[in-house]
């Protein structure tokens, strides 16, 4: 039989854990917000990770703060958006040819761009959760590439955490905006 005093600190856990779940799900909407014209996707993902590491930390911090940081990020980082992007479209642009059948030799191609775009994905993700003003894309990047490589266990995390994001997306597309939280917590 459980006592009131036990039952307190039990309670309180459950609702820091809350707050936390939830301070991720309003993130993912800044984060979607700030993404909509898509090459800001990065700079909107690195904003949402720093604002949740804050959030961790008892520091202050709220949309200004995201807004700002969305603008630094953006501001230094556009090249490692267009770069990045510009790797995922490639990596698409190779599984459709080598699934047309155009191609002698597509299926090593086929499993080249299966394995590359989550990998690029990943390494993107990566770099944007660990950007934090001042820093330079460039080192950051060659940073998030070696973890993407050495910690398979994060890497994965970030694969599953976007499969959930896309199964949320397909099944109720409105769930897409709070799940990218979801997925800026897992980078965090």
């Amino acid at each position: 039989m459980a006592t009131k005093s036990s039952a307190a600190p039990r309670t309180s856990f459950v609702r820091e854990r809350f707050t936390v779940f939830s301070e991720c799900l309003l993130t993912g909407v800044w984060i979607t917000v700030a993404a909509l014209p898509l090459v800001t996707f990065p700079a909107a993902f690195a904003a949402g990770s720093r604002h949740l590491r804050r959030y961790l930390a008892g520091e202050a911090g709220g949309v200004r703060e995201f807004a700002a940081d969305v603008r630094e990020a953006f501001r230094t980082g556009w090249r490692v958006s267009l770069l990045w992007w510009a790797a995922l479209a490639l990596l698409a642009f190779d599984w459709q040819v080598a699934r047309s059948g155009l191609l002698p030799g597509g299926r090593p191609l086929i499993a080249v761009s299966l394995l590359g775009l989550p990998a690029v994905a990943v390494w993107g993700l990566r770099t944007a959760a660990a950007w934090h003003p001042g820093s330079p894309w460039s080192a950051t990047a060659r940073a998030a590439g070696r973890r993407t490589l050495t910690d398979p266990a994060g890497s994965l995390l970030l694969v599953g955490g976007f499969v959930a994001l896309a199964l949320s997306a397909w099944q109720i597309p409105p769930l897409a905006a709070p799940a990218l939280g979801c997925l800026a917590a897992a980078a965090v």
